[in-house]
């Protein structure tokens, strides 16, 4: 009986012993049975070194370097690269992959490339906003309402009097501003035109054809009514002339006051989803057309 009872106890002793082996790391330091990892909870953390947080690099890819010039896109700019036109720092670059550092300076054909990231920004502007970068009268400027658009400083492509309403583009892009507006690249603009009175079927066709200025003749592309002629003192004007106040005097020639002028159509840009005074950025799509429109692609 006393045997029985005293193996019964070492039973016992031994099983106790071998729970708590389970419960123990192991020789590897690895903690076994409900002590692991998984079941000491979320706020369980490891004791450890702190590590340092790597420093931002400061460098950026060539191809992506011209890309933000707006020269071209990145698989284009490896074309460019490979063929040895690209120098850094007055040495020619040919290896894909070489990385731009902050006071590198970079030239392509002869002429310094800025890398800084190009931006396209499309207003509706509304009357009574002047277009100027600043106004010594402290009047308002589209720039009140374009200003916190982007980091980088944007210009008005062209520009709106006072009294005109409609389509402005903003951009850092020199290259595509120039060719945007000059006259060999025809960039079409398309106007609403209310004047003081009804307008003339002769008139439309003369709008066309040819109305002489004190600085010469000048003409649109197109003249029609504006839904069908409801009302004939609402017109549609398209043109790919930036002359100064060009539509206001031609009206005026014509013995016609324009009450409201507002540009519907810049360039394939349109007002669409953009109430006035409001701006939006330009998709990828819709500056590749403005490059391709212009020759730049």
């Amino acid at each position: 009986m006393l045997n029985r009872t005293f193996a019964h106890k070492a039973f016992r002793m031994n099983s106790d012993r071998n729970k708590g082996r389970k419960n123990r790391p192991d020789q590897k330091g690895k903690p076994k049975g409900k002590f692991s990892n998984e079941r000491r909870g979320k706020n369980f953390k490891k004791v450890g070194r702190k590590t340092e947080p790597k420093a931002a690099d400061p460098s950026i890819r060539l191809n992506r370097y011209l890309a933000n010039a707006g020269l071209c896109s990145r698989r284009e700019a490896d074309v460019i690269i490979a063929s040895g036109a690209v120098k850094i720092n007055d040495k020619v670059i040919t290896e894909l992959g070489t990385k731009v550092m902050p006071g590198d300076v970079v030239h392509y054909g002869g002429e310094k490339i800025s890398g800084e990231t190009k931006r396209y920004v499309l207003l509706n502007k509304p009357k009574d906003y002047i277009t100027t970068m600043d106004d010594p009268q402290k009047r308002r400027t589209v720039m009140d309402l374009v200003g916190r658009a982007c980091k980088e400083r944007i210009y008005p492509v062209g520009r709106l009097d006072r009294a005109t309403s409609g389509l402005l583009l903003f951009t850092n892009d020199g290259h595509l501003a120039k060719r945007l507006t000059h006259p060999s690249s025809k960039v079409s603009k398309t106007y609403h035109v209310h004047l003081d009175k009804k307008v003339t079927k002769a008139h439309l066709i003369q709008l066309v054809e040819e109305v002489k200025l004190e600085d010469g003749s000048a003409n649109v592309d197109k003249a029609f009514y504006q839904n069908d002629g409801e009302d004939k003192s609402k017109i549609v004007l398209e043109l790919h002339s930036g002359r100064n106040r060009i539509i206001r005097r031609m009206m005026e020639a014509l013995g016609y006051k324009v009450l409201r002028l507002d540009r519907t159509i810049f360039a394939s840009l349109t007002k669409k989803n953009l109430p006035r005074g409001k701006y939006r950025h330009l998709s990828e799509a819709e500056v590749g057309l403005l490059h391709k429109i212009t020759g730049l692609k």
